[in-house]
């Protein structure tokens, strides 16, 4: 049995291939213009890593914001419902995920089936996601990806007000002409993005365990604020914290198979 999810996020495009419920295969793409193209660009690229054809998958799920857009999905399924899935599928003693994507961030309560309790979604201010950071990132003129890097080497913690992105890219510019440090403003900026995380975590009611997903995932810096202003241990995402929602969707693609 071989299925396969596919997340066309805002962002970025994923798909997960899972053979006989092992994972075969991910890829993971900038989007292109379409939903449609970026779904046919990141499956070829799946299923050629993987050596087979589309045709040898027996079923898939699409997810994400161009979920309906995917044309070889069988059918379709909310992200909040994939991403819980997917998590909840690995470390099933996991009852929050607080996910951080590109412009998106979402906090999700599970129970002890895996099925959603509560949960709330930021989809419609940088604040609070991805965005902020690539933002603040070029503003510093540092590689995004290198972010978690300096949060360690910071000496003053700098307190970032600012909720909104285009005020808070003003202060940190005020900050760089104050002389601030980089390694300062970059802890800050986790810091302030992780207490926004937490507050609408805190708002639906945070119970360990904890596991922490997304892109932003991948930094660090932010990990150990989240950890700081949640008062409990994350979990990793046992794969790229950005696959979570579709190794959920190919989860259930399996789960359809299996009725």
């Amino acid at each position: 049995m071989r299925v396969a999810g596919c997340d066309i996020g805002s962002l970025t495009a994923k798909v997960v291939i899972l053979k006989d419920q092992i994972l075969e295969t991910t890829a993971v793409m900038r989007c292109l213009t379409t939903p449609e193209k970026s779904a046919e660009t990141v499956m070829n690229q799946a299923i050629a890593q993987a050596g087979i054809t589309l045709a040898d998958i027996d079923y898939s799920v699409g997810t994400g914001y161009g979920k309906n857009r995917i044309s070889f999905a069988n059918h379709t399924e909310s992200e909040i419902t994939c991403h819980a899935q997917g998590v909840f599928s690995l470390i099933p003693e996991a009852r929050t995920l607080v996910d951080i994507g590109g412009q998106d961030a979402k906090v999700v309560r599970m129970d002890d089936q895996g099925a959603v309790i509560r949960y709330i979604y930021n989809d419609k201010c940088a604040s609070g996601t991805g965005r902020f950071l690539e933002i603040m990132a070029d503003a510093l003129e540092v590689p995004l990806d290198e972010m978690g890097k300096y949060h360690d080497q910071a000496k003053e913690i700098l307190h970032i007000s600012n909720q909104c992105v285009i005020f808070a890219e003003s202060e940190v510019i005020s900050l760089i002409n104050e002389g601030k440090e980089t390694p300062d403003i970059i802890c800050g900026l986790h810091i302030a993005l992780a207490n926004r995380a937490a507050s609408m975590a805190k708002s639906i009611g945070v119970e360990p365990k904890v596991v922490f997903t997304g892109g932003v995932a991948k930094n660090s810096g932010v990990a150990k604020s989240l950890e700081r202003s949640l008062g409990t241990p994350l979990i990793d995402f046992p794969f790229d914290p950005q696959i979570s929602g579709a190794y959920g969707a190919a989860i259930l693609a399996s789960k359809h198979l299996l009725k």
